[in-house]
């Protein structure tokens, strides 16, 4: 989700929900920490150099139960980081405390912002020999086929 797509989600709200993946909601009493552009340039294992661009917001919560972060105020504090840093409309990436630093990718839906498993992958699979998943598959299913002289 884009951070344009993210504001015009918070016009229509009256209150923030966070829903993890496993189905457990960020308490109510979170605070957004952070919101920052993150660029990244790097190369990936097959020698491409290559750049990305994302919001990281950050998600904290403490002792403050009576906090309730309101949806107009975060649309001020989204104002504010565009005013200030110049942040561009890039993917969110929502950082939340687990039993370490998760990153999530995050949508939109039935009035709740639902955060998203990410992975990692390799961005170069052709050229650093890696085979993919669905060609182990097929060399599987033809060996053990019972012609296929493996069983």
């Amino acid at each position: 989700m884009k951070l344009s797509e993210f504001k015009a989600a918070l016009t229509n709200l009256t209150e923030l929900n966070f829903k993890l993946p496993d189905g457990t909601m960020v308490p109510k009493h979170f605070h957004i920490t952070e919101i920052g552009q993150v660029s990244k340039k790097f190369i990936d294992c097959g020698g491409t150099v290559r750049e990305e661009n994302l919001i990281s917001m950050q998600l904290w919560e403490s002792i403050d139960f009576w906090h309730r972060l309101e949806p107009s105020k975060l649309i001020s504090i989204i104002d504010l980081s565009i005013q200030k840093l110049g942040i561009e409309d890039h993917e969110i990436e929502i950082e939340y405390q687990g039993n370490t630093i998760g990153k999530y990718g995050v949508t939109f839906s039935d009035n709740q912002f639902k955060l998203l498993s990410t992975k990692t992958q390799c961005l170069a699979e052709e050229k650093c020999g890696i085979t993919s998943f669905n060609l182990i598959k097929e060399k599987v299913q033809s060996c053990c086929s019972p012609s296929g002289g493996c069983c």
